[in-house]
């Protein structure tokens, strides 16, 4: 999945729910269950992600949307295998995005 976001330092709650294309709760919810997700929170309590936190929400979506894992089974691949998770993921993300771009190519010819 490819995430379209401007380059900010940080995102509201509904900026990132429509970039993964899922409800804000869902969001929240994956707040409360994942603990390597926090946001900055201000005086009223409004989120705001940063661009680490929105790689991690990024690698919870591809375990547990595209991957099919419950909840439980992602916790423990990601406290497992954390590091090689990482580098695993961000190999596919860049893979990803050069699909992505020879598709649109493709697309043009």
């Amino acid at each position: 999945m490819h995430i379209n976001l401007p380059e900010k330092l940080y995102y509201s709650i509904g900026e990132v729910a429509k970039a993964f294309n899922v409800n804000a709760s869902l969001i929240r919810f994956w707040e409360k269950e994942f603990s390597v997700i926090k946001p900055k929170k201000n005086t009223n309590g409004v989120r705001y992600f940063t661009k680490e936190d929105i790689q991690k929400i990024e690698l919870i979506y591809h375990l547990v949307k595209e991957r099919g894992y419950k909840l439980e089974g992602a916790k423990t691949y990601l406290k497992s295998h954390q590091n090689e998770t990482l580098e695993n993921f961000d190999i596919i993300r860049k893979l990803n995005a050069i699909k992505a771009s020879l598709l649109e190519l493709k697309a043009s010819l």
